[in-house]
Formats: C-alpha cells, sequence, structure tokens
C-alpha cells in the first residue's frame, strides 16, 4: 500500500539513508523495503527513526500479538476489550470499574536497577490514572539470580530501593507482589510493575485523537535527552559487554512531579474538556501521537519547537523519541483550552500546545520551522500496518534430558535425618524464606484502602462501595514453565486464581507480564507458544479473560537465558467483605484439613533445588478439571463460613504450606499424616492443593461438599494453643525457631558487605 503526496525538498536534507542505516536502528533488509513501499519513497532518517521505534517489538508486538490473539480477550466482566485502551477495565457493579495492568522494565533494570524499578512503577502508574481511574494498589514480580552474588544483591538492593521510592512518594500503597532467585536471573532481571485502579464507569477518558482543530497539548515534565531509544532499545536486544554503555538510555523518574500530573490528569478528564489522554511511555511523542491519532483515524501538525525542553539544541529525532518521563499527551476539546491551562496552573503542572489535530491520518512534525516528518499513521502501529510475523519454533532439546530423575537417592526419600535436614534447608532457602526485608521498604497502607498484604493475596477494600472489596496478586513459577511451558503456562494461571480464592474472592480477570528470551530462537518461541497456549485453556476454564499486559523478549546474555517467565496478575471481586479469611491458624481445636489430590511429585520441586542442584523432571502432574472444582468448593466453603483459614500449598510444599499457616498465628498444629511419611509427600509441589481449617463440626458439611465437587479431603490434625508444629513426630519445630529461620536469612545475606 503506498500513497502518492508532495514533499518539500527539506525533506531529504538529512543523511541519506541505507539498508545498512536500518539494520543499525533495529530493523531488517525486509522491514526497510516494506517501509520504502508503504512511503513510495525512502524514509528520512528522522522517519526511520520513528519506524524504528514503532515497529520494535516493545511498541509494535511484532513477533507476539499473532500468538496474543489466541487468549480470551473479552467477556466475562470486562468493559472494553484487551489492547483497546491503556489498561484492563473490569466492572465491579453499581457505576464502577476496576483499571488494572502489569508491565515489564527488565532492561532498564538491569542497566540501572534504582530508576529503572522506579521508572517502571511510575510508567504503569501513568497506564492507570491516563484512563481517568486513581491508583489504589501497586504490586511487582522480581527475579533475582543467586542472592551469592555480589551483582545479585545490588541488582535487588536497588530495585527495591526504587520501588520503594516512587510508590512511597507517589503515595500508592505497595500491597503485594512475589521474588524468586534463580541462576538464569543473573544478568538479566526481571522487574515486573502491577497498579490497580478505581474509576466511575462512563467518566473514563480513550487514548484517542479526534476533531479537526482540536488542540495537542503535552502536559507533565519537559522533554531531555534521557531515555532516547530507551525501552525501544533496551527491550529488543540482549546484554552484553556494553551493556553499562547504555546506562544514558534509562529514564529518570520524580514521583513527586507524577503526584502532581496524577491529581491534574483527573480534573482534566473530570472537566469534560479532554477528547483523549495518553500517557508517554515507550518511543514518547512519537509513539502517542501514531497511536492516538491511528485509532482516531485522524492525523496531526505537531511543532516541536513548542515542546517543553530541558536542552534546547535537541533534534527533532531526540524530542521525538525521548522517553522523559512524567508527561501526558492530551487532545482538548477546542476552544476549552482555557479551562485545561487554568487546571494545570492549580496543580503547578507545566501545560503546552504543540499542534492540532487533522483528518488526513497524516502525521507532520517540524523543527526550527521545517518540517522534518510526513508519515500515515497506520502505517506504525499495531493493528495498522505495522508488521506481525509467525516465527519458526521446534520442541527445545532439553526437555528429553532433562526429564530423567534416576539422580534421586530412594533411601533418603524416607530417611527421617534426612528429612528434618531438608526441611530446615527449604524453610531458609532464599526463594521460599520471608521476604520482609523487601516488603518493609514499600508503604502497604497509605491511603487506607488496605485490608490485609498477609494472606496469599492483598485484600483491598473498595471505599466507594462500602462492604465490597478486591483481592489481587502476581504468580508464576518459571521453573514448572521451563520444565513443561503448555502445563507451566496452566499453572501459573491457575495459582494466581488459588491465590485470590484463598481469600474469599472470585477470581474475574487476569493481566500478564511475558518474559521470554530471544524469539529468534526456535526453542524460545516453542516455550512462547505454548506458555500462552495453556494460560488460554487455563483463564477459559476459569472464566476470567485477558484485560491486556506485555511482552518482554531478548530477556538474555551470552551465559544465561531466562526461565520463560509469563508472570500473570489475577484480580478477584468480593462482593462481602465479612465473608473472607487468612491464611493462618485462628483458633485452638479446629481441624487442619487437605483439600485436593494428595501425590509425591518432586518435579521441578525447591526440593530437587536445594538438595540436589537441579531444575529437573516434569511440571508437577495437573488436571485442569480438578483444579476448577477445587476453586469452586473452596470459595463456596469461604461464603458459607465453614473455612476459616485457607493457604495454597505451594513451594516447598505441604510441610513448608502447614509452617507457614503456624507463622502467620500464635498458634500450632498436631499433624499425623495418614499417607507416607517421604520427601515426595512432604516438600513436592502437586498442584490442586489447599490447606484450610474449620471447626470439628463443620468437617462433615465440608466433607459432603466436596463430594458434590469430585474434590478429595483429607484430614490431617488439629490446630493447637502451643505455637508448635509436629507432623508424625518427624517434624517438630516452634513458631519462634522457624520465625527465626524463615525471617533470618535475606536480612543476614544483604547485611553483607556489597563488593563493586
Amino acid at each position: 500500500m503506498s500513497h502518492d503526496y508532495t514533499l518539500p525538498d527539506h525533506l531529504f536534507s538529512e543523511i541519506d539513508v541505507t539498508v545498512e542505516t536500518a539494520k543499525e536502528l533495529g530493523l531488517t533488509e525486509q522491514e526497510f523495503t516494506s517501509i520504502q513501499s508503504l512511503m513510495g519513497r525512502k524514509p528520512t532518517y528522522t522517519e526511520l527513526g520513528i519506524f524504528s521505534v514503532m515497529w520494535s517489538e516493545h511498541c509494535s508486538y511484532k513477533n507476539s500479538i499473532k500468538q496474543l490473539k489466541t487468549l480470551p480477550r473479552s467477556g466475562g466482566r470486562m468493559l472494553v476489550e484487551a489492547g483497546e485502551e491503556n489498561a484492563g477495565l473490569i466492572d465491579v457493579g453499581e457505576g464502577y470499574g476496576i483499571a488494572f495492568k502489569i508491565e515489564s522494565h527488565n532492561h532498564p533494570s538491569a542497566v540501572e536497577p534504582f530508576q529503572g524499578a522506579a521508572t517502571g512503577v511510575g510508567g504503569i502508574l501513568r497506564d492507570i490514572f491516563t484512563m481517568g481511574a486513581r491508583p489504589v494498589a501497586a504490586l511487582n514480580s522480581l527475579r533475582f539470580g543467586n542472592l551469592d552474588s555480589d551483582r545479585t544483591k545490588f541488582l535487588l538492593k536497588g530495585v527495591v530501593h526504587g520501588i520503594g521510592h516512587y510508590g512511597n512518594c507517589f503515595g500508592v500503597p505497595t500491597v503485594g507482589g512475589e521474588v524468586y532467585f534463580d541462576e538464569c536471573y543473573t544478568d538479566n532481571p526481571l522487574v515486573n510493575a502491577m497498579a490497580v485502579g478505581i474509576v466511575e464507569v462512563g467518566k473514563t477518558a480513550s487514548a484517542i485523537s479526534q476533531g479537526v482543530g482540536n488542540p495537542v497539548m503535552i502536559l507533565g515534565s519537559s522533554t531531555g535527552r534521557d531515555g532516547i531509544h530507551g525501552a525501544s532499545l533496551l527491550a529488543s536486544r540482549e546484554f552484553d559487554e556494553k551493556t553499562e554503555d547504555m546506562r544514558p538510555t534509562v529514564q529518570v523518574g520524580d514521583p513527586f512531579a507524577e503526584k502532581m500530573l496524577l491529581e491534574a490528569s483527573l480534573e482534566l478528564i473530570a472537566s469534560g474538556c479532554v477528547v483523549g489522554m495518553q500517557d508517554m511511555g515507550a518511543a514518547g511523542i512519537c509513539c502517542s501521537t501514531s497511536e492516538m491519532s491511528a485509532k482516531g483515524k485522524s492525523g496531526m501538525i505537531v511543532n516541536l519547537d513548542l515542546v517543553p525542553l530541558r536542552e534546547s539544541t535537541m533534534s527533532a529525532y531526540e524530542i521525538m523519541l525521548s522517553e522523559s518521563q512524567e508527561r501526558m499527551l492530551v487532545i482538548v476539546e477546542k476552544g476549552k483550552e482555557h479551562i485545561a491551562q487554568s487546571i494545570c496552573e492549580k496543580w503547578d503542572v507545566p501545560i503546552a500546545t504543540i499542534g492540532e489535530v487533522t483528518g488526513d491520518g497524516i502525521l507532520r512534525f517540524s523543527r526550527n520551522g521545517k518540517q522534518v516528518t510526513e508519515l500515515q499513521a497506520e502505517h506504525l502501529v499495531l493493528g495498522g500496518l505495522a508488521p506481525q510475523y509467525d516465527r519458526e519454533w521446534k520442541v527445545a532439546d532439553y526437555v528429553a534430558e532433562i526429564r530423567d530423575l534416576s539422580f534421586i537417592d530412594s533411601e533418603k526419600s524416607t530417611s527421617i535425618d534426612h528429612i528434618k535436614e531438608a526441611f530446615k534447608l527449604l524453610l531458609s532457602s532464599t526463594t521460599i524464606a520471608s521476604k520482609r526485608w523487601i516488603y518493609e521498604q514499600y508503604d502497604s497502607q497509605v491511603r487506607t484502602n488496605t485490608v490485609s498484604i498477609k494472606g496469599d493475596a492483598a485484600v483491598m477494600r473498595i471505599k466507594e462501595l462500602p462492604g465490597k472489596g478486591f483481592a489481587v496478586c502476581t504468580d508464576c513459577n518459571s521453573r514448572y514453565v521451563y520444565l513443561n511451558p503448555y502445563q507451566g503456562g496452566m499453572m501459573a494461571v491457575a495459582e494466581a486464581a488459588r491465590n485470590v480464592v484463598c481469600t474469599g474472592a472470585l477470581p474475574v480477570a487476569i493481566t500478564n507480564c511475558l518474559n521470554f528470551g530471544n524469539p529468534y530462537d526456535p526453542e524460545v518461541y516453542w516455550q512462547f507458544r505454548e506458555a500462552i497456549r495453556g494460560m488460554g485453556d487455563m483463564c477459559r476454564a476459569l472464566d476470567t479473560p485477558v484485560t491486556g499486559g506485555n511482552v518482554s523478549f531478548h530477556n538474555e546474555s551470552k551465559k544465561h537465558a531466562v526461565f520463560p517467565t509469563p508472570t500473570i496478575g489475577m484480580l478477584g471481586l468480593i462482593e462481602d467483605m465479612t465473608k473472607t479469611v487468612g491464611s493462618g491458624f485462628v483458633q485452638a481445636d479446629d481441624m487442619v484439613i487437605l483439600l485436593g489430590t494428595q501425590s509425591d511429585d518432586l518435579g521441578g520441586s525447591e526440593y530437587l533445588k536445594q538438595i540436589y542442584g537441579k531444575i529437573a523432571g516434569d511440571a508437577p502432574h495437573f488436571v485442569m478439571d480438578k483444579e476448577v472444582a477445587l476453586q469452586k468448593v473452596t470459595l463456596q466453603a469461604i461464603h458459607n463460613g465453614i473455612i476459616k483459614s485457607a493457604h495454597d500449598c505451594s513451594e516447598g510444599g505441604l510441610a513448608l504450606c502447614l509452617t507457614e499457616k503456624m507463622m502467620a498465628s500464635t498458634l500450632g498444629a498436631s499433624i499425623e499424616l495418614p499417607f507416607d511419611v517421604s520427601v515426595g509427600n512432604l516438600f513436592g509441589e502437586a498442584q490442586s492443593r489447599i490447606v484450610v481449617t474449620v471447626e470439628s463440626n463443620q468437617v462433615e458439611v465440608l466433607a459432603s461438599l466436596c463430594n458434590q465437587y469430585g474434590v478429595a479431603i483429607t484430614v490431617l490434625g488439629k490446630v493447637t494453643v502451643d505455637a508448635t508444629l509436629t507432623i508424625n513426630d518427624i517434624i517438630n519445630i516452634s513458631a519462634d525457631e522457624a520465625r527465626e529461620m524463615y525471617e533470618g536469612v535475606i536480612p543476614s545475606i544483604m547485611a553483607t558487605e556489597l563488593h563493586s
């Protein structure tokens, strides 16, 4: 598809571009040819730079969009389809909605951990309030290398500081998350940030440009050279010895400026003067102008001389591609500019008119009085004419090699001494151990919506709807996805849903952050395809459609490729806040019960990692229908007042689940397992299991309910006044002793001196 139109001579005054120029900017020879065909001419260097960021994986999803379209992207309580707006929007009734989304900031955090993580939080918050929703919660999912590495300590310290600094200063509670440590994340940590907001339905803003003659305005911070080619470049290449040279591409955040931007943006939307609004994240001005114009089937004339700059000598290329933070592009209804200016002046937020909307679909940018681009908006964007690829894939060779579990010492499996040793080793492993050192750096209570952060998911009240609330969590065991991408993708969704169910919330929708290696590697692309297939199947089974999210490829270095990590952000709704439960024991003499089928599955377990140093076997056995039935039983029993506490059985298996229930209370438990006491039954990570407590007179009631749904039920023991856990007289540990091991590990490691 080509277009013929006359161009000013000065468009050709820049350096001549070639296929080599295109390759330097991350485009392929085929893409360079396509660009020339679409334009009917050769692009200028500035125009080619715009194509390079807009056609990058980060902005166009060119290697992933065909797979993403196979996910359930509408239905249920969704108010907008996935990808339609900056964030997903879920109907919670009575005229209100919840906006939520998760995104990655992996590569910037590897280069500059503090600013990379901080601006990741800032970016996801803007995605929420640019829709008109006030952010009420932030979460994260973090992956690092082994914590005995000085580099990992440096990254962990910087990332946690960045997340805490931005969230605390902005004034949003950080209420949940997860942290894993595995060698594969040594060079490339994963930093996924999630945010949730509340909005009145019908009072949202759309990322759209409409209305010929309407002014195009930019509000927020000035534009600088920080972050040029930031997300688009960093997220489109692997790390090597030049990583440190990429530090200038990392954006710099200012949470106090964003707080003012939040208030101004929400008031602007409420005033009725806003036609459309979009934050400036990846690819900056060129992305927001392109996407808003393409969505509204309009064009824009933008004078870059009017953009507030930190450095007056910036070129058109630098201005358009800068990813300076805390900025919004707003289309204001003509004649109402004074309203927008008055609101921004009230909040001390700079605002400037930089152009106007046109009706021809063309983006015309000028600098120093000269036009420097003339591009069709639809040529640039996802959903327009940006490329979409089917990549080559093949089943990974490693799969056959890792299935063998013959290295497991069968004598150890039932050795009492080994079980005791393994239990303490797991309790103090960095992946399982308490993350208190991390989450205590976050303010979890600001704005007073937080009910609990100590269960399997964070529980939040909705002040606008008294008595109602929601539960939210992030989840993914990437070892399972590595061992079996299809089952691992299913289990990531299932565990996230199970965790919100354990609080008493009904799972309603997910957002996802898909972290993978190089998509041009056929084995990596197989992981990606299979994980998405598993996610889609589980989402359909649970009726939890995908509201949107993020794909992050190229998470690898010469030494390490990360495990495929499709992080799930799950939202669950609570209709009656009085019908929620926590994870810890509640009352002495309550019965401790296992819901779900017990098995001694050690595949992919933390036990194998700690005892044998291996990630091996197959992902734990998983049956989708059994998972769905388990969640329905648990939710109904909580709502009926039968279940008093619930905790998902996950990393570390049944023994660690029981220990965590004790540590979350002031009580203990006496457990007599009615099956073999072996490392598989104690530490295996069989799926679809929840440990609950009920009063003794409710056991038969729960059993009857389980029978209706075909869910296995096993009585394990009784809650005790004495804060000690005993399991078949083999494991015997007090709550104080357990907490000392569980909570002391990470603070002890992080207290050691960091070397450069």
